[in-house]
């Protein structure tokens, strides 16, 4: 790993860690002021809904710009969103924080993939590069969560608020001295009509929709944990420490990635991680205490962990070169479309109780691992896909 690319995944951590402390602090916030679960869900909705419908015109804007402007209006607006629950922590303002610091971080996130993607060569370092990359949300989800917990316990919300208000600050403090890629001229000819002519190609829609359901499971967890965890009289930092813990395992897997990933196919690691996760879904609520919770977590992410290399290995391979951006700004949509849905879906579902929403993910998930086992088709698609 050369040394620049170090210091904009340190950078994407701090960044990244800003809206992961938010989507601890602010759901434990709600439900401490009183809120109903449904109330929750649509509050962690707010952190995906700008995402939904920034990701195009963010990725315009980074070709346009190229890395450091997006950044420092992402690193603007993620500051001023935790800034405003800092000052005045409202369900309005803590909404509005949401709205702000899952934009941000989701166009920080575009940015970044497209300065990465310019400043290698050949697919092996591209690999290598975006393997690399991916680790820095996942030590985000465990900085982030483990620091607003702690500080939650000791200092309260608006001390939380305030240290998330400082993380990306020291995204700029590692990256100001990066160097720009190169910017290219891009045809934007007809973008609309071919961007959702991909939908046509029956391997993408099958990539996507597992890609969905591997999706849900990650927000259920995110979501639920923090409502069982206060529903039992979990501390903030006990909660915070179980979905930190999730968060290392998925980075552990996703670091062990490289070294075995050539004698493994997409579609069994898929498959296993889906089953892996109906499985786990179905006893958690059965677990007694906070060890067996956060040993469950650790497990349930080196599953969901080893899924996205695979799920981008898949649509590079089954996209055409000159759309691969394409696919990659669908499977973008779709990942922050069901992070807006399902949290409110979760919340309604909490409300009669959190064992149905384990118990209702668990099965839909076993059963669509079916639709990712019709991935094992894809070495005799290949050729007939990379003709579209």
């Amino acid at each position: 790993m050369n040394p620049e690319l170090a210091r904009l995944i340190i950078g994407h951590v701090f960044l990244h860690g800003c809206m992961a402390g938010m989507r601890l602090a602010a759901p434990l916030w709600a439900l401490n002021a009183g809120y109903s679960p449904l109330v929750v869900g649509v509050l962690l909705a707010g952190f995906a809904l700008t995402q939904v419908f920034l990701a195009l015109p963010a990725g315009r804007f980074a070709e346009a710009y190229g890395l450091k402007r997006p950044v420092r209006w992402s690193i603007a607006a993620s500051t001023l969103g935790a800034l405003m629950a800092t000052v005045y922590p409202h369900i309005v303002t803590i909404s509005l924080a949401a709205l702000l610091v899952g934009g941000a971080t989701g166009s920080t996130v575009i940015a970044l993939q497209r300065h990465v993607g310019r400043t290698v060569t050949g697919q092996t370092e591209l690999k290598q590069a975006f393997s690399w990359l991916s680790l820095g949300p996942a030590f985000a989800n465990f900085i982030g969560p483990v620091t607003a917990g702690f500080l939650i316990d000791h200092g309260g919300f608006q001390v939380a608020f305030f240290a998330m208000a400082t993380f990306p600050l020291i995204m700029w403090v590692w990256m100001r001295n990066t160097r720009e890629a190169i910017l290219a001229v891009a045809s934007t000819n007809a973008v609309k009509n071919r961007v959702w002519d991909l939908i046509k190609e029956p391997m993408l829609r099958r990539v996507l929709l597992v890609n969905w359901f591997l999706s849900a499971c990650w927000d259920v967890h995110t979501f639920v944990v923090p409502i069982l965890g206060h529903d039992r009289g979990y501390s903030a930092s006990t909660i915070g420490f179980i979905l930190g813990a999730f968060a290392v395992s998925a980075a552990a897997v996703r670091g062990l990635i490289p070294f075995f990933a050539e004698r493994v196919t997409e579609w069994k690691v898929i498959v296993g991680a889906m089953l892996a996760s109906s499985a786990i879904f179905g006893v958690y609520p059965f677990l007694p205490n906070p060890w067996i919770m956060t040993l469950f977590s650790i497990v349930l992410g080196f599953a969901l962990g080893s899924v996205q290399p695979m799920i981008m290995s898949a649509l590079h391979r089954i996209t055409p070169d000159a759309r691969q951006g394409e696919a990659l700004a669908l499977r973008l949509m779709v990942i922050n479309a069901s992070s807006v849905a399902m949290p409110m879906l979760f919340g309604a579902g909490a409300t009669l109780g959190v064992s149905l929403v384990f118990w209702s993910v668990s099965v839909w998930v076993g059963l669509g691992s079916r639709v990712a086992y019709g991935m094992r088709t894809l070495e005799n698609d290949l050729e007939v896909n990379r003709e579209l």
